[in-house]
């Protein structure tokens, strides 16, 4: 939606769904000021990936817009002139825009006949851009397969490209032509002789991303065939299923290229071990391993400007994805390393570094926070840059920062910051776009805040409340007690598109939620004490912070509540339907584990779980039944709606289906959504809708205060 249009809001009155029954996810005009729902939600433009042109002008960036009727995302790239007080301007559709060298163009993703390709707008113009009127946009890659990522060289005269192939194949003709043989084969069966058989939403096809380079010609264009760069690389450079451009580039003279990778073989659903490495950017030899040293996970290299040292993140744990990432430097004539902020405990994000050299940034989560950071290179000393809220991308040059930010009450925008002007409270922040105002004004969201209190151990723990809607001093309100996932992980103050506290507001609802130990921003000891103690610590936690909440807002009306949470937070509403149901008047579980013994067997990522457990559950059978949900069903009692999709292969769909078998034998009211196109996130428009208004109607019919009774059981 754009917006100008963003005015013309969207509601729909929910009706609970019978078995078989699809709810009806049509849209319904609303017309003035109403509270936030999640027809709002899908149709707002999502701001993303901030590109500052090197002169520091311009700010481009990507704006998905939803096209409901089509049910899907449409991606586009815009572009501020940042010396004139203006609207962005719609270049391209597209995505991953990146500038020249010169920054008079914009490179971006597009597709040509259906595949995926690299696209130059020219937009140089006398005085400045020109961007309402510019010459057509060019296709410069013309590759047989998508193009998966890309990132340009210092000069702008070469390209790293990323293509998912087979490593056998010497072109990427080859590839295509074994695709398209496959597809017209009769035979539908796959032969697999080691794991993954899948991942996250895909089934392996023998396939890996491998990194290419390619140069530039006269005419600006790329050859069909470019250079392989990772030669002998089992592994999937970018990562899969998340990986981008953060993961490889260039030195600064673009002689050489950096990449991590985790070499697959046959112990990849149970290695963490990334390492970086470097290869020469023309192909002529073998990339070289620069970490093999540490069997934890080394990624997201970054060179100094002079080229001397390489930047990396590294962890200490094999086999554990939450451990504390360390900046580490490296310098790369004498091979010695060091880390640069030992002092700091916090895990940062992927790593940029200044012109000068002198200061590295990045984003890490901070106790309810996702800020920006700048770490001083010479003395670690880490500052923060912008302030409450999170931080999701953001782009450097000419002095200044570019960044989009968001926070619970707001969506994603564009904001600019002047390094010299810089303060630890964000205060030196400038918005730069208002994209979603017009729908906010009429959409009215709830005010929220922060509280501590003594969790386990009497150690501080945090948590948030969201009032609703329209709230009004004396009066209760019933509650949604939000489990988060991970289970490293944290509710912050952010803004999602898929659990979004302001949804429940606009119903009426008060939320709570908490960040019980595992979760992150508080302390890698606070991260790590939910291993091998999933039912313990977080539940003391989660029990604490409820009373905690209770007693401190009295607005919330603590017997007609509900608890729903997803993956790990889906799992700990198993357990509390066990173990902690007498607050709750329903629940809700999405695409949670339900049999933790199970689950080691389904499952693909084999690290996460030997880590949690301490070992696989032939050698410590008793860790995996200690604290498993499926041994108290029992003592469930609680009416429970439970959500789980086809396609989400990390906590796979049979841990649902158990559970519904379990409460429809036990007799207790129960439903079970299910989506046979979804993974561990439901992202298209209608689904999301559809998952929102079943899920806020099981809500209402439990917490009304003529809410049918349960039977005991």
């Amino acid at each position: 939606m754009k917006p100008l249009i963003a005015a013309l809001l969207l509601a729909l009155v929910a009706v609970p769904a019978m078995a078989g029954d699809v709810v009806d996810t049509s849209f319904v005009k609303t017309e003035g000021p109403h509270a936030f729902n999640v027809r709002d939600l899908v149709m707002m433009d999502r701001v993303s990936d901030p590109q500052l042109s090197p002169d520091g002008r311009y700010a481009a960036f990507g704006v998905r817009s939803t096209d409901y009727a089509a049910n899907k995302g449409v991606n586009a790239v815009y572009v501020l002139d940042l010396g004139k007080d203006g609207q962005p301007v719609k270049v391209v559709d597209g995505s991953s825009a990146r500038w020249s060298a010169d920054g008079r163009s914009l490179y971006f993703v597009a597709p040509a006949k259906g595949v995926a390709q690299l696209w130059r707008v020219d937009l140089g113009g006398k005085g400045g851009l020109s961007l309402a009127k510019h010459a057509p946009a060019v296709q410069v890659s013309h590759s047989v397969l998508d193009l998966g990522g890309y990132k340009l060289s210092p000069d702008g005269k070469q390209v790293l490209l990323s293509y998912e192939v087979f490593t056998d194949c010497a072109s990427l003709a080859c590839t295509r032509q074994r695709v398209a043989a496959r597809e017209k084969d009769k035979a539908s069966g796959t032969l697999y002789t080691k794991l993954f058989v899948r991942h996250w939403d895909t089934w392996a096809n023998g396939r890996r991303n491998q990194l290419f380079v390619a140069s530039f010609d006269g005419k600006g264009q790329l050859a069909a065939e470019p250079t392989l760069l990772t030669r002998g690389i089992d592994g999937d450079v970018p990562s899969k299923p998340f990986g981008d451009e953060s993961e490889f580039g260039f030195a600064p003279d673009g002689k050489r290229v950096y990449f991590d990778v985790r070499i697959a073989g046959t112990t990849e659903p149970w290695s963490t071990n990334f390492d970086v490495y470097s290869v020469p950017a023309d192909g002529s030899a073998l990339p070289k391993n620069l970490t093999a040293g540490n069997k934890a996970w080394d990624a997201f290299p970054v060179a100094s400007p002079d080229g001397k040292t390489l930047y990396y993140l590294a962890m200490k744990t094999p086999g554990f994805e939450a451990d504390r990432f360390a900046i580490m430097a490296l310098d790369l004539a004498s091979g010695t390393k060091h880390e640069v902020a030992p002092k700091w405990d916090r895990s940062p994000g992927s790593l940029s570094i200044s012109a000068d050299g002198k200061t590295l940034y990045a984003t890490a989560d901070d106790e309810g926070q996702h800020p920006l950071f700048a770490i001083d290179v010479a003395n670690g000393e880490v500052s923060r840059l912008s302030g409450e809220g999170t931080v999701d991308g953001y782009s450097m040059a000419a002095g200044k920062l570019l960044l989009t930010r968001d926070d619970l009450k707001r969506p994603a925008d564009v904001y600019t910051l002047d390094l010299r002007q810089a303060s630890t409270d964000g205060s030196a922040l400038k918005q730069v776009t208002h994209f979603n105002a017009a729908s906010l004004k009429n959409a009215k969201v709830g005010d929220f805040e922060f509280f501590n209190f003594k969790g386990w151990n009497n150690e501080t723990a945090q948590g948030y409340v969201v009032k609703p809607v329209d709230y009004q001093p004396g009066k209760t309100y019933p509650v949604a007690f939000i489990i988060h996932g991970g289970p490293q992980g944290a509710m912050s103050n952010g803004w999602s598109y898929r659990w979004n506290p302001q949804t429940y507001a606009g119903q009426g609802f008060a939320v709570v939620t908490v960040n019980f130990h595992g979760s992150t921003g508080y302390g890698q000891a606070f991260t790590d004490a939910i291993s091998g103690d999933w039912g313990g610590k977080p539940l003391e936690d989660l029990k604490l912070g409820w009373k905690a909440a209770l007693d401190k807002y009295r607005f919330l009306d603590g017997d007609r509540a509900c608890a729903l949470g997803a993956s790990y937070g889906g799992y700990m509403t198993y357990w509390i339907a066990g173990v902690w149901n007498q607050p709750w008047k329903c629940l809700i579980d999405h695409d949670g584990v339900f049999d933790t013994r199970a689950m080691y067997y389904d499952t693909e990522e084999l690290w996460f779980e030997e880590h949690e457990n301490g070992g696989t559950p032939w050698e410590h059978p008793a860790n995996y039944e200690k604290f498993n949900p499926v041994n108290h069903v029992k003592d469930w009692r609680v009416p429970m709606l439970v959500v789980h999709s086809a396609d989400d292969f990390r906590i796979p769909i049979t841990q649902g289906m158990g559970a519904f078998t379990a409460l429809q034998r036990r007799g207790i009211p129960s439903e079970f959504l299910t989506f046979p196109d979804e993974t561990h996130f439901v992202l298209k428009p209608h689904n999301s809708v559809q998952w929102h208004d079943t899920v806020n109607a099981w809500l209402k019919k439990w917490t009304a205060k003529d809410a049918p009774k349960a039977a005991s059981h």
